[in-house]
């Protein structure tokens, strides 16, 4: 029996290392990208001997994307059948308060890295054949823009448009493409600052905004389930879900409550 494997950028902790969990104990090989080493190591060491390979990787890096590919493929017997585009970061606040390269360093990889790695992963998904899947890390927030989040929000409607536009464009590929749309998840991104003019950390503002925070497990879960499945976007989490809905049957009413609030400051 071949046995599948899975590339997963931001491998060293949060979704990242809940989805190698996840594969690995369904029998797959796991490759794990990011840029902290020590990270992945301590994921390696929580997977069953003999399923990973890591390679620390800055999204940002064209070439870097090659080399990390070309390397995993060598210790997966030649394919991938998966990419999960889930490196990220977070940052918040008034725009006018942003400075240019926390905005510019969010853009590259957010948004950047993904489109690098579905150029990067293409040629092994399409060898792959039928059931290769590029999923990628949306977010809640790109479901409807929020108060002080612009630049986080247009990285992860830019995301969300990247699946939709190769979803049509792989298709005769035989490629699924697909993304997860999570609200706020237990990761440590939620002990950052939105920004370094902030002095509350991500965490203490979803707590005091009442929205509830979602355990990695569910998202490796919704991975799963979207890897093998038809749904184009997935939403995880009440908050994900109650955006998805007003977004679609009440805009008025969400755009009304979302004049003048916002989670990340």
């Amino acid at each position: 029996m071949v046995r599948k494997a899975i590339f997963i950028t931001g491998g060293g902790s949060g979704i990242g290392r809940a989805v190698a969990v996840k594969f690995a104990a369904q029998g797959w090989m796991v490759g794990l990208g990011d840029i902290s080493e020590s990270g992945m190591a301590q994921t390696a060491a929580m997977l069953p001997a003999g399923t990973c390979f890591f390679v620390k990787l800055d999204v940002r890096d064209r070439a870097g994307w090659d080399a990390a590919l070309s390397a995993f493929a060598e210790s997966s017997g030649g394919r991938i059948d998966v990419l999960f585009n889930n490196a990220g970061i977070p940052i918040g606040g008034p725009l006018a308060d942003l400075a240019t390269d926390e905005i510019e360093r969010t853009l590259d990889i957010n948004l950047k890295g993904v489109l690098f790695g579905a150029q990067a992963a293409y040629p092994y998904l399409k060898a792959a054949g039928p059931g290769a899947c590029l999923l990628n890390t949306a977010s809640a927030a790109g479901l409807y823009g929020s108060p002080g989040m612009s630049v986080y929000c247009a990285t992860k409607f830019g995301v969300r448009a990247i699946t939709e536009s190769l979803d049509g464009e792989w298709a005769a590929d035989g490629i699924r493409v697909r993304d997860l749309m999570p609200g706020f998840i237990e990761t440590p991104l939620l002990d950052h600052a939105p920004n370094r003019g902030s002095n509350h950390d991500v965490r203490s503002q979803v707590v005091g905004a009442g929205l509830e925070i979602t355990p990695a497990s569910t998202v490796a879960d919704a991975a799963w389930a979207a890897v093998h499945g038809e749904k184009l976007h997935t939403t995880v989490g009440k908050t994900a879900q109650r955006l998805a809905f007003f977004s679609r049957w009440a805009p008025g009413m969400l755009r009304k409550q979302m004049k003048g609030r916002g989670v990340m400051g």
